[in-house]
């Protein structure tokens, strides 16, 4: 199966993410490695591109849920957590 964004055939995984989105994942993620000069950069750059497109922000976030929806959906599974007992603290002396 092939998939299509915005008429051009994605080789990979990678290539689909960056078709999607319009930039290339890692300018979001960053790189295993990087210096902090590097990260300070790229960082640097993504702000630029969202300043210049404010939409981008809802494209990222769009993929970014989707991807965790398929790969990790047990991260969006909300549970209802037990109620704690008061802290001694809490309790009024009785008299």
């Amino acid at each position: 199966m092939r998939a299509y964004v915005c008429g051009q055939v994605a080789a990979s995984i990678e290539e689909f993410m960056e078709l999607a989105l319009g930039t290339p994942p890692e300018l979001w993620l960053g790189v295993e490695g990087e210096s902090s000069e590097d990260r300070t950069a790229r960082l640097a750059a993504a702000r630029d591109i969202l300043a210049d497109d404010p939409e981008l922000v809802d494209r990222v976030s769009a993929v970014a849920a989707r991807a965790i929806e398929e790969h990790t959906p047990e991260l969006f599974t909300v549970r209802q957590l037990p109620a704690r007992p008061a802290s001694r603290g809490a309790r009024k002396a009785v008299a």
